[in-house]
């Protein structure tokens, strides 16, 4: 199907360009968003005679999303969640979750814009990016902790796992010295015990 788009489209083209997509992709995504129009000659003159106000529109919305991108970027968000020792989530962390952390803290960002590259699966510094504007994007940083005192540990770029590892380290070399001390006590109270005389002697 051949669609004339509306706005600039990732991977597709730019606003006003006749492009081919597949039946599905028009019906199910570029139609129903507004993001493009069956590419037939009613439809491309009507779009010639609405290009500059769609044109000063997209401008408008541009503007506004680098606005927005200018005070979100580089942004970090705490999600509290339940998880393992070893640091994996019961559940996952999804992009509604993500847009309600940055609603609380007074940035409206819609579920629809945040883009996870993956599902959020365990604790810990996870980038993700916001998709405000087909032109426009804000990367922001999602810090998963088990509580607030972990967010601040994984913020400075520790985890609770590294701290964990440290105080175990920190507790076996205890454990080392207790034992190097025992065994020069025991040393010195063999070097002070008197020669016993070999039996039959």
């Amino acid at each position: 199907m051949q669609v004339i788009l509306l706005e600039r489209v990732a991977k597709l083209g730019q606003m006003g360009e006749v492009v081919k997509v597949k039946e599905g992709f028009a019906r199910n995504y570029l139609l129903p968003q507004g993001k493009a129009m069956r590419a037939n000659a009613a439809n491309i003159a009507a779009f010639e005679a609405r290009k500059a106000e769609l044109a000063h529109r997209n401008d408008e919305s541009r503007a506004e999303a680098q606005k927005i991108a200018e005070t979100l970027d580089g942004k970090s968000f705490v999600i509290i969640r339940s998880a393992s020792d070893a640091g994996a989530l019961y559940g996952s962390v999804t992009p509604r979750d993500v847009a309600e952390a940055a609603a609380a803290e007074g940035f409206a960002v819609e579920r629809r814009q945040i883009v996870l590259t993956g599902p959020i699966k365990e604790l810990g510094l996870h980038d993700v990016r916001v998709h405000l504007h087909p032109e426009v994007d804000a990367g922001l940083v999602v810090n998963v902790a088990r509580s607030p005192e972990e967010a601040e540990l994984q913020a400075t770029g520790r985890s609770i796992q590294d701290l964990a590892a440290e105080e175990d380290a920190a507790a076996e070399f205890e454990i080392a010295e207790l034992f190097d001390d025992i065994g020069s006590a025991g040393r010195d109270d063999d070097e002070g015990a008197p020669m016993r005389p070999a039996a039959g002697a």
